[in-house]
C-alpha cells in the first residue's frame, strides 16, 4: 500500500514538471519609457530572478495599464504583461512568480508609486510597501507587505 501512494506521487509529480517549466520559461512582456533608470533596473532584476524579458520603449507606458483594466491610482512608471496578467510597477519576482502558480481569479499585481527599496528602486532609502492584488472589479488587497 504505501509503494502504491509513493508511486501515485511521483506520476503526480512528472505530471506537473512540464507545467512548472512552461511558467518559468514564459516571457513578460515590460512596457516602459526609454529613458527611465528604474524600470531597466526592474527588468534587471526580473532577468536575475530567471525571467524571460521583452522590454518595449513606448511612448506612453501608461496605456498598456490601461488597457489592462489597471485603475490609475495604482499606476507606476511601467506595465508588465504575463500569463494573462498585469504586473504594474515595482513587483518583486518572487510575488509574480507565486502569482503565475496559483492563478487567482484577478487582473494582476500593482506596487503604486515608485516606493524606495522596491526592485529597481534599491538605494540608500527604504520605505515599507505593499504589493496589491487587483481583483476583477479593481478593488484590491495586500497580497504582500514588505518592510
Amino acid at each position: 500500500m504505501f509503494i502504491g501512494k509513493v508511486r501515485n506521487f511521483a506520476v503526480a509529480a512528472l505530471i506537473g514538471l512540464p507545467m512548472l517549466a512552461s511558467a518559468a520559461t514564459q516571457a513578460i512582456e515590460v512596457y516602459k519609457s526609454a529613458t527611465c533608470g528604474c524600470c531597466e533596473d526592474w527588468v534587471k532584476h526580473l532577468r536575475a530572478n530567471g525571467f524571460k524579458v521583452n522590454a518595449h520603449n513606448v511612448a506612453n507606458p501608461s496605456d498598456t495599464r490601461e488597457k489592462m483594466g489597471i485603475p490609475d491610482r495604482l499606476g507606476s512608471c511601467h506595465t508588465a504583461v504575463i500569463g494573462g496578467y498585469a504586473i504594474e510597477g515595482h513587483v518583486p519576482a518572487a510575488e509574480i512568480k507565486r502569482l503565475l502558480a496559483t492563478k487567482p481569479k484577478a487582473k494582476g499585481l500593482a506596487v503604486p508609486a515608485m516606493p524606495p527599496g522596491s526592485p529597481g528602486m534599491e538605494g540608500p532609502t527604504h520605505m515599507p510597501y505593499d504589493v496589491l492584488l487587483v481583483g476583477k472589479d479593481g478593488s484590491t488587497t495586500v497580497y504582500k507587505h514588505y518592510d
